[in-house]
């Protein structure tokens, strides 16, 4: 990845698919009992929206040691999603379709970080 391929954090696809993401844990979280309200869906949500949104606060923090650390509070953010899916899956909260839709972004956002921060790791380039 070269510097000048990306001037923004919106240019990364990983943030694209982590916005794909939150929509998805959104409309999930919408079947969900109102019992959940201050529950799981806080809970979910918050998880969720937490991905994209230190993505892009870690690409504007000046370098690589900062972006990588925001990268690592990301993949956080990402097992604690990935354990609250597992609780609602096991609760019968959501279609199940809706889940499968989740689990696959979630996957897919947690493959490109890896890639991502072992690029970034291994790289010169301030981001």
């Amino acid at each position: 990845m070269k510097s000048g391929l990306i001037k923004s954090y919106k240019d990364l696809i990983v943030w694209q698919k982590a916005l794909q993401l939150v929509f998805a844990v959104y409309k999930l979280t919408e079947q969900f009992p109102d019992t959940e309200k201050f529950g799981l869906i806080s809970q979910m949500r918050r998880s969720a929206v937490s991905i994209p949104s230190n993505i892009a606060e870690g690409s504007r923090r000046g370098g690589r040691k900062e972006f990588n650390y925001f990268l690592s509070v990301v993949f956080s953010s990402g097992a604690e999603l990935k354990t609250q899916m597992e609780i609602a899956k096991s609760l019968s909260f959501g279609i199940n379709s809706e889940h499968l839709r989740v689990n696959s972004l979630l996957e897919e956002v947690m493959k490109m970080l890896n890639i991502l921060i072992s690029k970034i790791s291994n790289s010169s380039t301030t981001y």
